[in-house]
């Protein structure tokens, strides 16, 4: 592949130009060198029936990780004395309740969280507003997803195929224009879906926590985007959360790296990795201190599972302390609905350490308790 199919591949004529102004931009690397915290989340697109396999298969890589998370994640602790924190967003299609209730083991332990990942495509606003309701009520029903204090569930979310808010032009993977309302409607309080570079749903900007503005009930409502700040918020829509996207140079024959922050077999982490994950600058503005990094994979087939649950993983939690050792910074482990607290505890002013902030909006599942 060459120089200009590798860039057209990864998008970078919808998002290059908003890369590359934010990192000409002297207020914000001013910004950037007033970091303190990084609050780490790995989001996890976890389907055991990855590639069509059958249940039996599932069994064995649903039982891969709650039998090898816990031997990993134990060789590692943040500056809060916590292992690292996995959110598995479970396809709602595939649900199995043995699934789930041995996820919830994990839970307990204080190794993750759950939340729903959902491929679709074809629907109408009904069918898609039938089906999510049934799959979070399953969730629900084995101790998984928050609480409102009237019982209402709340749930993060990634759309499969990357297609949130009817993305594609051919229509496909949705067919639903006003997903974003109908998510909130629902009880979704943030969207982790992107970056997507290597799809048409990637949006023109990138490594920004932000608020969907405009008409919400347009196809990709998403491009529309107001940057979360302290002292605002929006109670009646989802937040969306970016992870890192980067640009840099490498040794190769394509000599230009896009790095999405993908972890995968193929490409795990590492200190470089790492470090650029970090120089995005993703915060809430007004709070620079408070870096998210926000990471993705599909974990649980087989070999995917060998590397983030093995040498992979390892790696990576390394990395993520070297560099914040070598920065001077104080690494936080968090899930999704964490990582959704914190950014809503510093929209409301709040500062410090953010880990006095982890269920400042919504509390932990009943399964973590």
């Amino acid at each position: 592949m060459g120089l200009r199919s590798y860039l057209a591949q990864k998008q970078l004529h919808r998002w290059g130009r908003a890369w590359a102004e934010d990192a000409l931009d002297r207020e914000r690397r001013a910004a950037r060198a007033q970091a303190k915290h990084v609050l780490f989340s790995f989001c996890d697109h976890w389907e055991p029936l990855f590639e069509g396999v059958d249940d039996q298969r599932g069994d064995a890589r649903v039982r891969a990780w709650t039998e090898g998370y816990p031997r990993l994640a134990d060789r590692f602790r943040d500056a809060d004395g916590r292992v690292p924190r996995h959110s598995f967003f479970f396809p709602g299609e595939q649900y199995r309740p043995r699934w789930l209730d041995e996820v919830a083991g994990l839970v307990r332990r204080g190794y993750g969280e759950v939340e729903l990942h959902l491929h679709h495509d074809g629907d109408t606003h009904a069918s898609l507003r039938a089906d999510i309701l049934r799959y979070i009520a399953e969730l629900g029903s084995h101790g998984h997803l928050p609480r409102e204090a009237d019982g209402r569930l709340r749930y993060a979310f990634i759309h499969g195929n990357w297609c949130v808010a009817n993305a594609r032009p051919d229509g496909r993977y949705c067919g639903v224009d006003d997903e974003i309302p109908l998510l909130f409607d629902t009880g979704c309080y943030a969207d982790f879906t992107f970056p997507a570079p290597d799809s048409d749903a990637q949006p023109s900007h990138v490594n920004r926590i932000f608020w969907p503005v405009g008409d919400l009930s347009r196809r990709r409502a998403y491009e529309e985007a107001e940057p979360a700040r302290v002292g605002h918020k929006y109670d009646d829509r989802v937040l969306f959360v970016e992870g890192p996207s980067a640009i840099g140079l490498r040794k190769a024959k394509v000599p230009v790296r896009i790095d999405a922050s993908a972890v995968t077999a193929h490409d795990p982490g590492s200190l470089e990795r790492v470090g650029r994950w970090i120089d995005q600058g993703i915060v809430i503005e007004g709070r620079p201190e408070w870096v998210f990094v926000k990471v993705h994979t599909h974990g649980a087939p087989d070999a995917q599972a060998a590397s983030l649950l093995g040498a992979g993983g390892e790696a990576l939690h390394q990395a993520l302390a070297d560099a914040c050792k070598a920065r001077g910074l104080s690494l936080h482990y968090v899930t999704a609905r964490e990582t959704y607290n914190v950014a809503r505890a510093a929209m409301d002013g709040l500062s410090g350490d953010p880990s006095a902030h982890f269920d400042h909006a919504l509390p932990p599942p009943p399964a973590a308790s």
